[in-house]
């Protein structure tokens, strides 16, 4: 039996329904054009104004060769080509086709030299095509960028961004398997000095359309740069109001009083590498004790006032059945975990030579995801629930209508391809735990069409505001909802997260800003309903990588070369490589002499801690599993470091044979297949162009 708010609540819904017919029609009269907020040079784009990447299927796109890449990437490390090619020429770009074959969305790409290439990019045909039919539209293109973005085919062209990354070491206290970044395995340190955080902070905020980003500090492990406090205080400094530190938690969990420090420096939210419960789960990892390492370093974390989003790499057979363990351990500790990351598997660092026997095997999908989300918790539809994180942007959009056009920063938004990031919110009652996918009582479809026409009209706060609350009412199912939640509840909401109103302008909710305190931070977690965030998001490797995709990354890395693709940078054609080498601070013979070895857990080392102690619900028969084995029973390396040991196995006459028969398949594939001459080059990869390289051979790709 609903209690009687639900019936008041559904008829104020009703009521707000046709009140929105009458506003809306008087809306859609002599609209007002879209004003240019000081933080931009150009104009608001309405809704209609928002162009697409091409979607839909079959569609084709430029993407990269596996192999020409890892080619062409060496010989500019090795000083045989000049980095300015990357600007100048298309290196190691070949055509690819998405498309659907028995129920599974594909990239399929052919290189003239390296032959065929394959990969799973969903696994659910049906979901992967709404993620791209509710895309709302590209962000604003980026201007008065040229000196940060020119990068040539890898270059950011849309959006504001949402998150930059600022690598402070290369450095690092672990040896993960898998590592995007290679850390500690590639001879010489490349560690930012003050001069260039400072720097690199400085120019973000030169860019137009001028963002309120997430400042990430990242590495290697962040927190062993001698900088790691200052950066943060620098970067609140210059106006960031969200500064993150994507860490393994070991100095933190190590030391109460530096997670105090970092909080007091300004750190708003620890992005916590977090593999699975319980330390089985977290063996491949190589440290004896991590899972007691992540309970410490959130329990320390919390205690200080930074927010904790656990960020799960997800391997397909090392721990894909942890994620309903994950979120079952976010729904039992509501006060505390407010967000999570799945990562799905970027095969790329360490493992960007995986084999394709085991790329088949533990290659992860968003659309993965999804599924193992419902089975695996019992919550969440894939197609009603999950959507692509751009999808917040007509809400952004909304905002910054609202804040107006004197406001200093454009609100953060998530402007990426559909392809890139999904995500889901289920409304948790942090006094019963009851749990429920917001998308069961609020038709956001509906809402978000509804947001984006209130947008278009351009008609000021009042009204702005008044017809976003016309549209929330309208599209909101009371009886779906929690048992105790209520229509004010949600409107509170989305007033504390986009700050609309004078309550939230007076801080009411809690202050965001520079200068928020630990009675902000208090206020803000008081709040009896925790609007838990699910995300997914999806980088590239080489074996799926998309330019339409890159252009409007919303993850810029800050480097000394400029802002560049979170994809583009790690994967791609490897910017990271190259812009480390080019700004390496020492080789580490030398570092090691003047600054000695910093400490690394690894080989199942266990990290001292002085307690073990904290207050987080657990449960106990997934903290006790043991660690995943799909790939054992298959007979199928785990990661880079057991394929190179299986290899060494081998006898010489056999890797000899292997070597023999591949390269005869590859040359026969060449030939008969793409019809290739013996001395045919691709463009961009040096050598003396003969008459036969003159005319390219041109392909259908595989259907």
């Amino acid at each position: 039996m609903h209690a009687p708010i639900k019936y008041f609540e559904k008829g104020l819904s009703l009521a707000a329904n046709g009140a929105w017919v009458v506003f809306n029609g008087l809306n859609k009269i002599a609209q007002n054009p879209a004003f240019i907020p000081k933080w931009s040079d150009k104009p608001l784009l309405k809704s209609y104004q928002k162009t697409r990447p091409p979607l839909g299927w079959p569609r084709v796109t430029d993407s990269l060769c596996p192999v020409c890449v890892r080619e062409a990437r060496q010989e500019i490390l090795d000083g045989k080509r000049d980095v300015s090619v990357l600007l100048n020429e298309k290196v190691g770009e070949i055509k690819a086709t998405i498309l659907e074959r028995d129920g599974k969305i594909l990239m399929v790409k052919d290189c003239p030299l390296h032959g065929h290439f394959e990969d799973v990019m969903a696994m659910d045909t049906a979901f992967f095509k709404h993620l791209e039919e509710v895309f709302p539209g590209r962000d604003i293109r980026a201007h008065n960028d040229e000196k940060l973005h020119n990068h040539g085919s890898s270059t950011v062209k849309h959006g504001r961004g949402s998150v930059l990354t600022v690598d402070l070491t290369n450095r690092c206290n672990m040896m993960c398997d898998p590592c995007f970044m290679d850390a500690n395995q590639v001879g010489f340190v490349h560690e930012l000095s003050w001069e260039d955080i400072k720097q690199v902070l400085d120019n973000a905020i030169t860019i137009k359309p001028r963002r309120q980003m997430s400042v990430q500090f990242s590495g290697g492990e962040p927190t062993i740069s001698p900088w790691f406090l200052d950066a943060v205080r620098y970067a609140r400094k210059v106006g960031y109001n969200s500064v993150q530190a994507a860490t393994n938690g070991i100095e933190f969990a190590k030391s109460p009083d530096f997670a105090r420090q970092a909080a007091e420096a300004g750190l708003r939210y620890a992005y916590l590498q977090f593999d699975g419960i319980g330390n089985a789960a977290n063996s491949h990892r190589r440290v004896g004790n991590l899972f007691d390492v992540k309970l410490r370093a959130i329990e320390n974390l919390h205690s200080a006032g930074v927010d904790i989003v656990p960020v799960v790499t997800i391997v397909n057979g090392v721990n894909n059945e942890q994620v309903g363990r994950i979120i079952e351990f976010a729904l039992d500790n509501p006060k505390t975990i407010n967000f999570l990351s799945f990562q799905p598997v970027s095969f790329t660092g360490r493992d960007e030579e995986v084999t394709v026997e085991r790329r088949e095997a533990q290659r992860y999908t968003l659309s993965h995801l999804a599924h193992d989300v419902k089975n695996q918790t019992g919550i969440g539809e894939p197609i009603r629930d999950w959507f692509p994180i751009s999808f917040m942007s007509t809400f952004t959009d909304w905002a910054d209508v609202v804040h107006g056009p004197d406001e200093q920063w454009g609100q953060l938004s998530c402007g990426c391809h559909p392809n890139c990031g999904i995500g889901m919110a289920v409304m948790i009652d942090k006094e019963t735990k009851e749990a429920v996918p917001v998308t069961a009582f609020l038709k956001a479809e509906q809402l978000a069409r509804d947001v984006a026409q209130v947008n278009d009209a351009g008609r000021g706060k009042a009204l702005s505001v008044l017809g976003m609350t016309l549209a929330v009412m309208r599209n909101y199912d009371p009886f779906k909802a929690p048992t105790h939640f209520k229509l004010s509840d949600l409107l509170k909401k989305f007033d504390k997260t986009f700050g609309a109103t004078k309550k939230a302008k007076t801080g009411a909710y809690g202050k965001t800003t520079g200068d928020r305190t630990i009675d902000d931070i208090a206020k803000r977690r008081a709040d009896r309903w925790n609007f838990l965030f699910i995300a997914g998001m999806w980088f590239q490797d080489l074996f799926n990588y998309d330019f339409r995709r890159t252009e409007m990354c919303i993850i810029p890395y800050a480097t000394q070369q400029g802002e560049i693709s979170f994809c583009a940078y790690n994967t791609g054609i490897g910017w990271r490589n190259i812009i480390e080498k080019m700004h390496m601070t020492a080789t580490l013979t030398k570092w090691y002499e003047e600054h000695g070895r910093h400490e690394i857990f690894a080989g199942g080392k266990p990290v001292p801690l002085s307690s073990t102690e904290h207050r987080l619900k657990l449960n106990e028969a997934a903290v006790r599993a043991g660690a995943q084995t799909d790939l054992d029973d298959l007979g199928i390396a785990k990661n880079a470091r057991d394929e190179k040991l299986a290899a060494r196995k081998k006898s010489p006459e056999e890797a000899a044979r292997e070597a023999a028969h591949n390269a005869e398949m590859a040359k026969l594939y060449r030939q008969h297949v793409l019809k290739e001459e013996p001395t045919l080059q691709i463009q961009g990869l040096g050598g003396p162009k003969k008459k036969q390289d003159v005319q390219p051979v041109l392909h259908k790709p595989t259907v």
